[in-house]
Protein backbone atom coordinates (compact mmCIF):
# COMPACT_ATOMS: atom_id res chain seq x y z
CA UNK A 1 0.00 0.00 0.00
CA UNK A 2 0.99 3.49 -0.82
CA UNK A 3 1.01 6.46 0.96
CA UNK A 4 0.29 10.12 0.58
CA UNK A 5 2.50 12.70 2.32
CA UNK A 6 0.90 16.64 2.40
CA UNK A 7 3.89 19.00 2.29
CA UNK A 8 3.55 22.79 2.90
CA UNK A 9 5.90 24.95 1.26
CA UNK A 10 7.08 28.88 1.58
CA UNK A 11 4.06 31.34 1.18
CA UNK A 12 6.88 33.50 0.27
CA UNK A 13 10.36 32.91 1.42
CA UNK A 14 12.04 30.16 0.05
CA UNK A 15 14.36 29.52 3.34
CA UNK A 16 10.69 28.30 5.27
CA UNK A 17 10.50 25.07 3.87
CA UNK A 18 11.83 22.40 6.94
CA UNK A 19 14.51 20.19 6.21
CA UNK A 20 12.08 17.21 6.64
CA UNK A 21 9.89 18.48 3.41
CA UNK A 22 12.81 18.71 1.06
CA UNK A 23 14.04 15.17 2.05
CA UNK A 24 10.20 14.15 1.42
CA UNK A 25 9.92 16.39 -1.63
CA UNK A 26 13.40 14.67 -2.97
CA UNK A 27 12.06 10.82 -1.76
CA UNK A 28 8.79 10.66 -3.15
CA UNK A 29 7.68 8.83 -6.26
CA UNK A 30 6.19 11.80 -7.40
CA UNK A 31 5.10 15.34 -6.39
CA UNK A 32 1.06 16.44 -7.06
CA UNK A 33 1.62 20.71 -7.82
CA UNK A 34 -1.07 23.08 -7.50
CA UNK A 35 0.90 24.54 -10.68
CA UNK A 36 3.82 22.93 -11.77
CA UNK A 37 5.46 26.05 -13.33
CA UNK A 38 5.43 27.47 -9.61
CA UNK A 39 7.03 24.12 -7.76
CA UNK A 40 9.38 23.58 -10.62
CA UNK A 41 11.45 26.88 -9.36
CA UNK A 42 11.19 25.38 -5.51
CA UNK A 43 12.29 22.05 -6.71
CA UNK A 44 14.97 23.73 -8.93
CA UNK A 45 16.24 26.03 -5.89
CA UNK A 46 16.78 22.54 -3.26
CA UNK A 47 17.94 20.28 -6.75
CA UNK A 48 14.56 18.10 -6.29
CA UNK A 49 14.43 16.04 -9.26
CA UNK A 50 10.97 14.10 -8.35
CA UNK A 51 8.82 14.39 -11.00
CA UNK A 52 6.02 17.13 -10.70
CA UNK A 53 1.95 16.52 -11.90
CA UNK A 54 -0.94 18.88 -11.75
CA UNK A 55 -2.91 18.47 -9.20
CA UNK A 56 -5.47 21.40 -8.96
CA UNK A 57 -9.11 22.49 -8.62
CA UNK A 58 -10.21 21.98 -12.22
CA UNK A 59 -8.72 18.27 -11.90
CA UNK A 60 -9.45 17.41 -8.75
CA UNK A 61 -12.48 15.65 -8.96
CA UNK A 62 -11.19 13.32 -12.06
CA UNK A 63 -7.42 12.93 -10.80
CA UNK A 64 -8.06 11.91 -7.08
CA UNK A 65 -9.70 8.53 -8.60
CA UNK A 66 -6.49 7.70 -10.39
CA UNK A 67 -4.29 8.85 -8.06
CA UNK A 68 -5.65 6.57 -5.13
CA UNK A 69 -5.93 3.31 -8.01
CA UNK A 70 -2.03 4.24 -8.55
CA UNK A 71 -1.37 4.68 -4.78
CA UNK A 72 -3.16 1.40 -4.08
CA UNK A 73 0.00 0.08 -5.10
CA UNK A 74 3.52 0.59 -3.19
CA UNK A 75 4.64 4.41 -3.82
CA UNK A 76 4.69 7.33 -2.35
CA UNK A 77 3.02 10.66 -3.40
CA UNK A 78 3.86 14.26 -1.78
CA UNK A 79 1.27 16.92 -2.16
CA UNK A 80 2.07 20.35 -2.41
CA UNK A 81 0.20 23.39 -3.09
CA UNK A 82 2.03 27.21 -4.68
CA UNK A 83 2.19 27.97 -0.97
CA UNK A 84 1.51 27.13 2.55
CA UNK A 85 -0.45 24.16 3.66
CA UNK A 86 -2.80 22.22 1.17
CA UNK A 87 -6.37 21.36 2.05
CA UNK A 88 -6.23 25.75 3.88
CA UNK A 89 -7.94 27.03 0.68
CA UNK A 90 -6.26 24.90 -1.77
CA UNK A 91 -7.26 21.52 -3.07
CA UNK A 92 -6.32 18.35 -0.80
CA UNK A 93 -9.61 17.52 0.51
CA UNK A 94 -11.24 15.29 -2.12
CA UNK A 95 -8.05 13.55 -2.51
CA UNK A 96 -7.54 12.82 1.35
CA UNK A 97 -11.09 11.85 1.67
CA UNK A 98 -10.85 9.03 -0.99
CA UNK A 99 -7.06 7.98 0.41
CA UNK A 100 -8.86 7.40 3.44
CA UNK A 101 -11.95 5.40 2.50
CA UNK A 102 -9.19 3.36 0.45
CA UNK A 103 -7.32 2.51 3.43
CA UNK A 104 -4.16 4.62 2.11
CA UNK A 105 -1.70 6.16 4.84
CA UNK A 106 -2.16 9.57 4.89
CA UNK A 107 0.89 11.77 6.78
CA UNK A 108 0.57 15.95 6.98
CA UNK A 109 4.32 17.37 7.80
CA UNK A 110 3.81 20.61 9.74
CA UNK A 111 4.77 23.84 8.19
CA UNK A 112 3.98 27.22 6.51
CA UNK A 113 0.49 28.48 7.14
CA UNK A 114 0.24 32.79 5.93
CA UNK A 115 -2.85 33.05 8.69
CA UNK A 116 -0.81 32.05 11.06
CA UNK A 117 2.26 35.14 11.30
CA UNK A 118 -1.11 37.02 10.59
CA UNK A 119 -2.57 36.45 13.48
CA UNK A 120 -0.07 36.99 15.67
CA UNK A 121 1.01 39.90 14.64
CA UNK A 122 -2.30 41.48 14.96
CA UNK A 123 -2.38 41.73 18.54
CA UNK A 124 -5.80 39.92 18.75
CA UNK A 125 -7.32 37.18 20.72
CA UNK A 126 -5.47 34.03 19.76
CA UNK A 127 -6.45 31.29 22.52
CA UNK A 128 -9.96 30.96 20.09
CA UNK A 129 -10.55 31.75 16.32
CA UNK A 130 -12.12 31.06 13.29
CA UNK A 131 -10.77 30.94 9.95
CA UNK A 132 -13.23 31.65 7.23
CA UNK A 133 -10.54 31.91 4.05
CA UNK A 134 -12.22 33.29 1.47
CA UNK A 135 -15.85 34.76 1.56
CA UNK A 136 -18.18 34.32 -1.32
CA UNK A 137 -17.75 36.54 -4.17
CA UNK A 138 -21.14 37.30 -4.14
CA UNK A 139 -23.82 34.62 -3.75
CA UNK A 140 -24.42 33.96 -0.17
CA UNK A 141 -21.53 37.02 0.59
CA UNK A 142 -24.02 39.01 2.26
CA UNK A 143 -25.99 36.37 4.61
CA UNK A 144 -21.95 34.78 5.62
CA UNK A 145 -21.14 38.37 5.90
CA UNK A 146 -24.31 39.27 8.77
CA UNK A 147 -24.39 35.67 10.39
CA UNK A 148 -20.82 36.44 11.17
CA UNK A 149 -21.97 40.13 12.66
CA UNK A 150 -22.52 37.47 15.98
CA UNK A 151 -18.91 35.69 15.95
CA UNK A 152 -17.29 36.54 19.46
CA UNK A 153 -13.81 34.98 18.16
CA UNK A 154 -11.24 36.31 16.44
CA UNK A 155 -12.23 35.93 12.49
CA UNK A 156 -9.36 35.33 10.04
CA UNK A 157 -10.18 35.70 5.92
CA UNK A 158 -8.21 35.69 2.76
CA UNK A 159 -8.85 38.05 0.17
CA UNK A 160 -7.34 39.04 -3.39
CA UNK A 161 -5.46 42.21 -4.38
CA UNK A 162 -8.76 43.31 -6.32
CA UNK A 163 -10.93 42.45 -3.88
CA UNK A 164 -9.13 44.11 -0.50
CA UNK A 165 -10.64 47.67 -0.39
CA UNK A 166 -14.01 46.42 -1.21
CA UNK A 167 -13.51 43.72 1.68
CA UNK A 168 -12.36 46.15 4.49
CA UNK A 169 -15.54 48.71 3.39
CA UNK A 170 -17.88 45.73 3.95
CA UNK A 171 -16.44 44.88 7.00
CA UNK A 172 -16.75 48.57 7.92
CA UNK A 173 -20.37 47.84 7.36
CA UNK A 174 -21.38 44.81 8.94
CA UNK A 175 -18.94 44.67 12.01
CA UNK A 176 -18.40 48.87 12.52
CA UNK A 177 -15.78 50.68 12.25
CA UNK A 178 -14.60 50.89 15.79
CA UNK A 179 -13.88 47.12 15.32
CA UNK A 180 -10.28 46.41 16.05
CA UNK A 181 -8.45 45.08 12.83
CA UNK A 182 -5.24 43.87 11.01
CA UNK A 183 -4.82 43.08 7.22
CA UNK A 184 -1.24 41.80 6.27
CA UNK A 185 0.21 41.69 2.76
CA UNK A 186 2.90 39.92 1.33
CA UNK A 187 4.01 37.59 4.31
CA UNK A 188 7.41 36.75 4.35
CA UNK A 189 8.06 39.14 1.63
CA UNK A 190 10.31 42.06 1.44
CA UNK A 191 7.36 44.21 0.63
CA UNK A 192 6.08 42.65 3.86
CA UNK A 193 3.20 44.78 5.31
CA UNK A 194 0.79 45.12 8.39
CA UNK A 195 -1.96 47.26 9.41
CA UNK A 196 -3.33 47.63 12.60
CA UNK A 197 -6.38 49.65 13.93
CA UNK A 198 -9.91 49.92 13.81
CA UNK A 199 -11.50 49.10 10.60
CA UNK A 200 -12.51 52.16 9.90
CA UNK A 201 -8.54 53.85 10.28
CA UNK A 202 -7.63 50.61 8.19
CA UNK A 203 -10.23 51.47 5.19
CA UNK A 204 -9.41 55.34 5.48
CA UNK A 205 -5.41 54.23 5.13
CA UNK A 206 -5.93 51.39 2.51
CA UNK A 207 -8.09 54.45 0.30
CA UNK A 208 -5.33 56.40 0.22
CA UNK A 209 -3.24 53.59 -1.72
CA UNK A 210 -4.58 52.62 -4.87
CA UNK A 211 -2.15 50.03 -6.28
CA UNK A 212 -2.28 47.60 -3.21
CA UNK A 213 -0.78 44.58 -4.22
CA UNK A 214 -0.11 40.82 -3.00
CA UNK A 215 -1.80 38.20 -0.88
CA UNK A 216 -3.93 39.23 1.99
CA UNK A 217 -5.05 38.23 5.36
CA UNK A 218 -7.24 40.01 7.05
CA UNK A 219 -7.76 39.49 10.82
CA UNK A 220 -11.18 41.03 12.77
CA UNK A 221 -12.04 40.96 16.85
CA UNK A 222 -15.00 39.04 17.76
CA UNK A 223 -18.27 40.77 18.67
CA UNK A 224 -17.55 41.77 22.11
Amino acid sequence: MGKLIIVPTPIGNLEDITFRAVRVLKEADLILAEDTRTTGKLCMHYEIRTPTRAYHMHNEHKASLQIVNELLGERTYALVSDAGTPGISDPAYLLIRECLAQNIEVECLPGATAFVPALIKSGLPASSFCFEGFLPHKKGRTKKLTALKEEERTMIFYESTHRIQKAVLQFCEFFGEDRRASVSRELTKIYEETINGTLGEIAAKMATHANLKGEFVIVVEGKN
